[in-house]
């Protein structure tokens, strides 16, 4: 008698849903607690200085030297020498030094991924001239051209302080860009776009450039880090934008006003945990991108 075998009926394959690039980084501590941090000091700055009148940005509104008081809002962050509130000026420095990162960043981040893509994807003569040219401007002292530069433009505003700076933040990433551009570009889903005939500014745009919005987005975290605090040194040593508020002009006004021999600690300490608030924050989301786009680290984590 034949004894009937039943066959295992094979489990179903269940396929793993992908989650969306947006849904990890809701679901990253590291990035949502440096978004929460970085966007708390913007709209407080951005909403305070809404509600400030004009009286209130003038010379002598307020009592001299005050120390921080509850009294009212212009005497949170306490005054300074000549009657000014600090939480005022901070309200404008804050948006200031903001508007300079984002702008640098931009510009570095933007002229850096064109330079990248065009000199690895094409090649050749190309890219021989960007690699020296990119060469260049890595082997000189950024900062050292900075001061130059901002010491014979004198009374530069906030924009042409984030332009002058941006000009010296695209070496970096374009070397980066073009490194993984001349890796892509021989990828076999590169060939198969060139076979099923795309041009190539179309594969550089829909086939290359996705694979580096991660790495773009950290580096332009680390440039607007890096113009901040570039504009922050310019600042201090007085080649900063004279006429308007930074938090680096801040600290310049206290330290020669004497904040730190009179001992108005909340004068030149606002500005400066302010920086640290920021660098903390931007360097926290840089983590979490970082977490996010790097398989290895998703994977640890």
């Amino acid at each position: 008698m034949a004894v009937a075998t039943l066959e295992r009926i094979p489990e179903p394959v269940v396929l793993e849903k992908r989650e969306s690039i947006i849904t990890r980084l809701l679901k990253n501590r590291k990035f949502v607690w440096g978004a929460a941090i970085f966007l708390a000091i913007g709209l407080t700055a951005v909403i305070g200085a809404m509600t400030v009148e004009p009286a209130q940005r003038r010379t002598g509104a307020y009592p001299q030297k005050m120390a921080p008081s509850t009294e009212s809002l212009g005497l949170i962050m306490g005054t300074t020498t000549l009657g000014q509130s600090v939480s005022v000026q901070w309200t404008q420095a804050v948006p200031n030094s903001m508007k300079v990162g984002l702008i640098a960043a931009s510009i570095g981040t933007a002229i850096g991924a064109l330079v990248g893509l065009v000199g690895g994807y094409f090649g050749g003569r190309a890219d021989a001239v960007l690699r020296v040219l990119v060469d260049i401007f890595l082997s000189v002292p950024s900062l050292l051209f900075l001061i130059l530069i901002a010491s014979l433009l004198k009374g530069v505003s906030v924009t042409e302080m984030a332009l002058i700076i941006g000009a010296f933040a695209w070496a970096w990433p374009a070397r980066a860009v073009r490194s993984q551009t001349l890796s892509l570009k021989e990828r076999p889903f590169v060939r198969v776009a060139k076979l099923s005939g795309m041009g190539n500014l179309e594969i550089i745009v829909r086939e290359l450039l996705p694979h580096m919005f991660t790495w773009l987005g950290a580096n332009f975290l680390n440039a607007f880090i890096a113009a901040i605090l570039a504009e922050s040194a310019l600042s201090i040593i007085g080649l900063g934008p004279a006429q308007e508020m930074t938090l680096g002009i801040m600290i310049y006004w206290a330290l020669n006003f004497g904040a730190i021999i009179q001992n108005m600690w909340w004068w030149w300490l606002t500005p400066v945990v302010t920086l640290m608030a920021l660098f903390l924050s931007l360097y926290t989301i840089h983590l979490g991108l970082d977490e996010v786009g790097n398989p290895r680290l998703r994977t640890q984590s």
